[in-house]
């Protein structure tokens, strides 16, 4: 009887395990090049401490110095609100004057803008306070609102600026025509003045006129600026 013969063994194959040799030899060869790339990073702040030291300092100057701008401009802006707060309703502002007085404070106020400005407000007045001539010889009526309630009060209608509108180009030749008040306009009037070239100046407008010592041609949108007027 023939005896049998083992099975002939499978060869195991060894792609694998070379596999997995080359990725603990990459990973191996890997971690060497970054200990020496952080061996040699810290050899030359070593020798050159100095440079981060300059870029903290540097860093640290930009930092106060933003800061510094930061805090400058929020004391401006409480230093400006104050100064529109006293101009409208501080001792002898504008909300304690008298009608007659705020239409000298709206001429004063031209006048300090580089106009040639005068009272005309009286009885028969034709709508028109303050007559003003700028820098460039542009004239101007105003007609000036004051409200003893400037903020709960009624607001300034669309009567006044029909008023204006029908005398101060016939009656005072003027080009610009602005309301000025320390209160409000009512929708009505805001909607007419656009549509008419009517100028409003409401209480927050007269307050910025006020304390900012810029001139009205700046606050007004639509108003080119006076060739040799001030350009605050």
């Amino acid at each position: 009887m023939a005896s049998r013969r083992p099975p002939a063994r499978r060869r195991r194959g060894r792609g694998p395990a070379r596999r997995d040799d080359a990725t603990w030899l990459a990973y191996g060869l890997l971690t060497l090049l970054a200990f020496s790339a952080a061996a040699a990073v810290l050899r030359w702040l070593a020798a050159n401490w100095w440079i981060p030291v300059a870029v903290a300092l540097t860093a640290g100057a930009a930092a106060v110095v933003v800061l510094r701008s930061r805090a400058l401009a929020a004391r401006e802006d409480r230093l400006r609100a104050a100064r529109l707060r006293l101009a409208l309703g501080g001792p002898g502002g504008i909300d304690h004057m008298t009608p007659d007085a705020f239409e000298f404070a709206v001429r004063d106020l031209l006048e300090r803008d580089g106009c040639r400005a005068r009272k005309v407000g009286r009885a028969n007045d034709q709508s028109v306070d303050v007559l003003a001539e700028d820098p460039t010889g542009r004239r101007w009526a105003v007609q000036c609102k004051h409200k003893r309630d400037p903020i709960g009060g009624k607001p300034v209608g669309v009567g006044v600026l029909y008023a204006l509108a029908g005398t101060y180009q016939r009656a005072h030749h003027a080009q610009l025509a602005v309301v000025v008040t320390n209160g409000r306009f009512s929708r009505e009037a805001h909607r007419w003045g656009t549509e008419q070239g009517i100028h409003l100046v409401d209480r927050t407008t007269l307050a910025r006129w006020a304390a900012d010592g810029r001139p009205l041609w700046n606050l007004l949108p639509h108003i080119p600026h006076p060739r040799n007027g001030r350009q605050n």
